[in-house]
């Protein structure tokens, strides 16, 4: 009952956005009763929340290496699959992306900052990934930029619907190939 929940908030969502968004038709597409929705979920928030951290969930998906490990690929064989997965997750469900990221509050998460870690040591892989080596002492730092540089580009293709534009995976894939390969030859020319 509650994935059947969830799933109709999705709909609903995307459909309606969050200031149409409403427990009342959530239990309706659900084919649930109010009362039950409202054993799971005490308010529409709640049930944003899920949405969002299942979110968060799919993206920390989309950022981890290949099942065939990252050792068996190149640098930019890894970078396409890390931009492909992330603009294919976005691409999922574009109308309700745009709600999540523009229209609905944030709520006070207890479990935002294990995402936030996670979300940093993937990001600090790629980059050690492409560096070749382990603890250098720009990484974290290196890790945000990438982070930053990524989901801005995915985002703001989000907002305006543009997630399958022909160019973005190239543009973006360029973009990040850039940035690993000049952090590397910068960091050995310091040698």
């Amino acid at each position: 009952m509650v994935d059947a929940i969830v799933d109709a908030a999705i709909r609903v969502l995307a459909a309606r956005g969050w200031a149409d968004f409403t427990t009342n038709e959530v239990a309706e597409v659900a084919g649930v009763s109010v009362g039950s929705l409202y054993q799971y979920f005490p308010d529409k928030l709640a049930l944003a929340e899920v949405i969002r951290q299942r979110h968060l969930d799919a993206v920390l998906d989309a950022l981890a290496p290949p099942a065939k490990g990252p050792q068996a690929m190149s640098l930019a064989q890894r970078v396409t699959h890390l931009v492909t997965g992330i603009i294919a997750l976005h691409s999922e469900n574009q109308a309700l992306h745009r709600v999540l990221i523009d229209g609905v509050p944030l709520l006070a998460r207890t479990n935002y900052g294990d995402f936030e870690e996670a979300y940093r040591r993937a990001y600090r892989a790629v980059i050690e990934f492409a560096s070749g080596r382990e603890g250098d002492a720009g990484d974290e730092v290196a890790a945000w930029v990438l982070a930053g540089a990524v989901e801005g580009a995915v985002h703001a293709a989000a907002r305006n619907g543009q997630l399958d534009a022909p160019l973005l995976k190239a543009e973006l894939t360029g973009l990040v190939l850039g940035y690993l390969r000049n952090r590397k030859s910068e960091a050995g020319s310091e040698l």
